[in-house]
């Protein structure tokens, strides 16, 4: 029976030693660090349109309040949001979707400067990286690597221009 199983299921870890193997990888823990980060980093973009960015567009708008914003769909006039939620009413919450948008163009906004910091920084290293001197050539005969300051290739022996 056990022959059987491994024949059908093939050579190889089994399936823990796989998934051990697949969650190892450097590309699925970054991943998850970048999933968590991610995850604080909504928090604060939240934070900052709803604590900072809101309130100023309200006072420039003559004190809306985007979160207060919405259509009662049975008809009934409430003062807030909440008080219609109270009152069991469904609603159209616009007001709470332009918050969200907002969220979303500013999350993206910072993602795409980081993005472009990162691209530079790494173009930056990239070019210093260009610019460093060799320290290496080819021997023509064997192709073998060797110091450019060599003379007679240390691996085939022969002498170098």
């Amino acid at each position: 029976m056990t022959e059987k199983v491994k024949a059908v299921a093939g050579k190889g870890k089994g399936l823990a030693g796989e998934f051990r193997e697949f969650i190892m990888r450097g590309n699925v823990l970054d991943m998850a660090v970048g999933v968590i980060i991610g995850g604080a980093f909504q928090k604060i973009i939240s934070s900052l349109v709803d604590d900072i960015i809101m309130p100023v567009i309200s006072l420039l708008t003559g004190g809306i309040d985007f979160n207060n914003m919405f259509v009662s769909l049975d008809g009934s006039e409430y003062a807030t949001l909440e008080a219609a939620k109270e009152a069991g009413a469904a609603t159209l919450n616009y007001g709470t979707f332009i918050t969200v948008v907002i969220n979303f163009i500013l999350m993206a906004l910072v993602i795409f400067f980081i993005v472009k910091f990162m691209n530079k920084l790494s173009n930056k290293l990239a070019k210093e990286k260009a610019e460093a001197p060799a320290t290496t050539k080819i021997c023509p005969r064997c192709k073998s690597e060797i110091n450019i300051e060599a003379t007679r290739c240390p691996h085939c022996t022969s002498e170098l221009d």
